[in-house]
């Protein structure tokens, strides 16, 4: 079984749980953006699924992950609405509020944050806090930097306990052989007030490790089936693997794959939960 066949592993960070102390003499449980930045920075790299809806997230925290994301991909795709375009703003945030309650911790992929204006992408940071969400990610679609930078440092004057996932494009959209924009850039938003930065479409190995001894954020990268396998990213010091719309598509895939097996008359490739598996989905999900 390859790589892009396999069932997706189980998490192998799990979080501290050490209670954190706010005064002198008392002490508080530490808190979901605490709790989900110390994944970051706690044995293996943190792996991150993303789900689209309540029944998919529902199914990755069965298999016992501790963190989720969501993929602004498969959020748009399933409303019937493009993706990158700010069209998923108020449905981002209403998945939000019903998967922030799930027994995991949420990230949230938010794209650019929805507009160009600061103050605006930070009342929405404000909104997923307030839903119980522990981080956010945040891409730059090639544009500005400076204008990127100004969002970041305005979601953490709103919310500075958001863990605030940067995202660079430049691997993505852009040229891909021009390291020293991908550092600028990284460099750019990590000053700005990034708790972790983000390089999708990054797959070379000795690029990787470049880039993660040139910052002292925590790199996440995203996982490609012909790139390096996990354990690799964590031995170039990749702090947090994502899975981003992968999932969402090989699911798109199961379904060509078992209508074509069907219309062929042979028998359907693949499992699937049962009907009661998935009526369990639906049920209120114990709190955290």
């Amino acid at each position: 079984m390859n790589a892009d066949q396999a069932r997706p592993p189980r998490p192998v960070v799990r979080g501290t749980g050490e209670p954190e102390r706010s005064a002198p003499g008392t002490v508080r449980p530490a808190s979901r953006p605490d709790r989900f930045a110390a994944l970051h920075r706690t044995g293996a790299p943190l792996l991150l699924p993303n789900a689209w809806d309540h029944a998919s997230a529902a199914l990755l925290a069965a298999e016992g992950f501790e963190a989720i994301g969501t993929t602004s991909l498969g959020v748009a795709a399933a409303a019937g609405l493009p993706d990158g375009a700010a069209a998923t703003r108020d449905l981002t945030v209403r998945l939000a509020r019903r998967l922030a309650t799930g027994p995991y911790l949420l990230s949230v992929d938010a794209e650019d944050g929805f507009g160009p204006d600061p103050d605006e992408v930070a009342a929405t940071a404000r909104e997923l806090v307030a839903a119980g969400v522990a981080g956010v990610n945040l891409e730059d679609g090639l544009g500005p930097a400076e204008a990127h930078a100004a969002k970041i440092t305005a979601v953490k004057a709103a919310a500075p306990d958001l863990f605030v996932n940067a995202r660079t494009d430049t691997h993505w959209l852009g040229d891909a052989r021009d390291a020293r924009e991908t550092h600028r850039r990284l460099d750019l938003y990590r000053q700005a007030g990034a708790d972790g930065v983000f390089v999708p479409g990054l797959t070379d190995p000795a690029r990787i490790a470049a880039l993660v001894k040139s910052l002292d954020v925590p790199v996440n990268i995203l996982y490609s089936p012909s790139g390096p396998s996990v354990a690799h990213l964590a031995d170039l010091g990749v702090r947090r693997v994502s899975l981003g719309s992968f999932l969402y598509r090989r699911a798109l895939g199961a379904v060509l794959d078992a209508v074509g097996d069907i219309r062929a008359g042979r028998p359907a490739r693949g499992t699937a939960p049962t009907y009661d598996a998935v009526q369990a989905f639906s049920r209120p999900a114990a709190g955290r």
